[in-house]
């Protein structure tokens, strides 16, 4: 048998297997065919970018490694990406940073606007996907001792509400152009190194610089906001203006999303844990898929046990609706367009194995007490042969099978990346 019939076979077996216990595999492939991850374009370039791309990253933010190949244009960049998406099943969308502006002259992030993301859109529309976008408030001589839009200095205050306000209008664009709403995460690494006296007032003119930035309406079929914090960082080990509790607060009482980050909570918090508890209250989420190892929280996504909590808390609970599903990894150890391809495919793999379950069984179980049947299905499931059912999705959607898609990566970066 060929490759093919071999893993038709398999699935075959599967699908039998599923249908015991009531799951119709198809069902579960058309529903994870639905769901779009927003693939962080910062991995591919080690977090340069292309307007000021000699600046040294600030804002608690590092990259190990050197692995020959990084993109340094946008047409690298943008290459680089095109053969990730082509071995991740489905249509997809890309995150972007101010930081990735193409500009025709040498512009300041407080200049840089929509006209500075032709290049991008003109791409998204001939790979058929969206965009999404993030502001950059960090790697610029204005982020001045850990400080954006809480500073105690107007004039540095007023340059990133300027920069927060472009990044909305170059939202906007990438809605209207490709006809699918742009999520525009705000992150900012406000904060000390050391105890401060007064923690109040900093969260008072973050508070006042966001309401100026989200001031002018736009239309959120195009383009809405969401609000990520972060338990602490590199430089800001004490205090961290933007807090979890300050933007999940400023979410919901400003109509807008906030974002989760896996990696940026105490390591012993179950980040799944938290969607349920806010999207009762809350308009929506964006979620990071990043994996913490100890306080370091950007390593490459797997398949592992918080990557599964995660997609099986959106599942059970019927969040997909209300989750964007983001990516935010770098790491320059390992070919950055494989890494890519891992993550995306790992957080693929564990939506569908959360999708492959008898939920309206487990939660009757459930609801009479029968706890002993919950346990047993459960743990019976962790075996049942999902594999095969993913070998499947990803020969319907035309990209390589198990482990075929690393031998397209070794070709393209002899022919491509190991050239640059």
């Amino acid at each position: 048998m060929t490759k093919d019939q071999t893993v038709q076979a398999a699935y075959q077996t599967a699908k039998e297997r599923y249908a015991e216990i009531g799951v119709d595999t198809e069902k579960a492939m058309e529903q994870l065919k639905k769901v779009k991850l927003s693939v962080h374009c910062w991995q591919g370039d080690d977090i340069h970018g292309f307007v000021n791309p000699e600046q040294e990253l600030t804002g608690g933010i590092g990259v190990s490694g050197d692995y020959a190949g990084i993109a340094q244009t946008p047409a690298e960049l943008t290459t680089d990406l095109h053969e990730a998406l082509s071995l991740i099943p489905g249509h997809h969308k890309v995150q972007l940073h101010t930081l990735y502006a193409v500009t025709d002259r040498k512009k300041d992030f407080d200049e840089i606007g929509p006209e500075d993301f032709q290049y991008w859109v003109d791409w998204a529309k001939e790979e058929q996907i969206g965009l999404d976008m993030n502001p950059t408030f960090f790697s610029h001589p204005k982020m001045k001792n850990n400080f954006t839009l809480a500073s105690p200095e107007k004039d540095i205050r007023d340059f990133w509400i300027q920069v927060g306000k472009q990044s909305r209008k170059i939202s906007n664009y990438f809605g209207q152009e490709l006809g699918q709403r742009s999520i525009n995460n705000f992150w900012m690494p406000d904060g000390f190194k050391d105890n401060p006296i007064d923690k109040a007032t900093p969260r008072l003119r973050m508070l006042e610089s966001l309401d100026e930035i989200i001031k002018e309406p736009y239309d959120e079929n195009n383009t809405l906001e969401s609000f990520e914090g972060k338990l602490f960082g590199t430089g800001v080990e004490s205090y961290t203006v933007g807090s979890h509790l300050f933007y999940n607060n400023y979410a919901i009482t400003r109509n807008k999303l906030w974002t989760i980050d896996a990696g940026h909570w105490h390591p012993t918090e179950d980040v799944s844990d938290k969607f349920s508890a806010f999207l009762p209250f809350g308009r929506g989420l964006m979620l990071h898929v990043s994996r913490p190892v100890r306080w370091d929280s950007d390593h490459v996504v797997i398949f592992d046990d918080t990557l599964q909590r995660i997609t099986r808390s959106l599942v059970r609970d019927n969040e997909l609706d209300k989750t964007n599903i983001g990516l935010d990894f770098f790491d320059a150890t390992i070919n950055r367009v494989a890494a890519w391809v891992v993550g995306a495919r790992a957080t693929q793999k564990a939506l569908l194995q959360a999708m492959l379950a008898p939920l309206d069984q487990l939660k009757s179980d459930e609801l009479h007490y029968d706890f002993t049947q919950r346990l047993v299905e459960t743990e019976e499931l962790k075996s049942y042969p999902f594999g095969a059912v993913w070998d499947e999705f990803c020969l319907k959607n035309n990209v390589p099978v198990g482990m075929d898609w690393l031998k397209e990566i070794r070709q393209y970066e002899q022919k491509v990346q190991f050239k640059r």
